[in-house]
């Protein structure tokens, strides 16, 4: 069941919604060489406690962090760890998300530890305009559908796939509500955009074939050809005037 949130409701989204986007930030301020992965994920606790959050991934469904840091061809759901050290010319994806006044807030960026590849920051780039085309298609009337072609269509004429086993959601007191919403589709099919709906749409770009595997750990997500792999998310907003990006700092 899709959950329209009212104007009151909206407001207060906002404010989890503008603490996500602001961690994230932090978050990517700390990807250098020689950092580790697990002294990331401590600082997002300390800054979520700090304001009165709860880090929506800690302990979902038994995730043992409070940010997922998936690095090179790790597509999502990388576990942080003190031992894992980020390594000159690593991209690097952090998602996370806080829970705030009973609200959630889902986003999710790429970053460059140091110098990349040509090649990595085109992917990156192409990930990061893509969810932008994705937010654009995102208007009242229209269908999830549009959100999903526009995407594809983005990233494969760049020469990319489109990882079709994980997709964009609902989000709103839960972090997993209805809609799906997938980075692949038919204009004009899906569920309707009606203003009220709040939904996360992330595109997760990989750089060879679209096919991934689940590590032993059962929940790191690579690519199955060993590819580069980029990621990026916002939370939005659908109302009467066009999408509203929510995952912004105030």
């Amino acid at each position: 069941m899709i959950v329209l949130k009212t104007t009151k409701e909206l407001d207060l989204m906002k404010k989890a919604c503008a603490l996500s986007a602001r961690v994230l930030r932090l978050a990517g301020e700390m990807v250098e060489p020689g950092v580790t992965t697990g002294a990331i994920d401590k600082r997002v606790r300390e800054w979520f406690a700090k304001a009165g959050a709860t880090p929506v991934f800690l302990h979902y469904n038994g995730f043992p962090a409070a940010a997922c840091i998936s690095i090179n061809n790790e597509v999502i759901h990388g576990i942080p760890s003190p031992k894992r050290v980020i390594q000159p010319g690593d991209l690097v994806s952090i998602d996370l998300g806080a829970k705030l006044n009973g609200y959630i807030g889902d986003n999710a960026a790429t970053f460059a530890a140091g110098d990349i590849s040509p090649e990595a920051k085109r992917l990156s780039d192409t990930t990061r305009e893509a969810l932008y085309v994705g937010i654009r298609a995102a208007c009242t009337g229209g269908r999830v559908g549009d959100i999903g072609a526009a995407v594809q269509s983005y990233c494969e004429a760049r020469g990319y796939s489109l990882v079709r086993d994980y997709t964009g959601h609902g989000v709103g007191r839960e972090l997993h509500e209805d809609p799906s919403v997938p980075n692949f589709g038919t204009p004009g099919r899906g569920a309707r955009l009606l203003p009220g709906m709040t939904i996360a749409i992330e595109p997760m770009v990989n750089q060879g074939k679209k096919e991934i595997r689940t590590l032993e750990d059962n929940w790191t997500v690579r690519t199955r050809d060993g590819s580069l792999s980029a990621h990026f998310e916002h939370t939005i907003a659908i109302t009467a005037n066009g999408p509203v990006i929510l995952t912004v700092e105030d």
